[in-house]
């Protein structure tokens, strides 16, 4: 499943919580690519990243968590 991650809302966003929830949820993200993610959400940037149909729901939860609105594309 794909998701297209629009923003962070978060007051104060954790930039290794949401570089490691990258590295966790999506699918072909090592730790270099999910740091360069990161950089291009928080600046504003959408991100479009790819998750298994076996970890969707944690994927959200980790999502909602960091304050990421995301939209479901596939």
């Amino acid at each position: 499943m794909k998701i297209q991650l629009l923003s962070c809302d978060a007051a104060r966003p954790d930039r290794r919580a949401i570089s490691k929830a990258f590295e966790e949820i999506a699918l072909g993200v090592d730790r270099s690519l999910a740091t360069e993610l990161t950089g291009y959400l928080l600046e504003g940037t959408t991100v479009d990243i790819e998750v298994s149909d076996k970890t969707t729901s944690s994927a959200f939860r980790a999502l909602r968590k960091l304050d990421i609105d995301y939209e479901i594309v596939d």
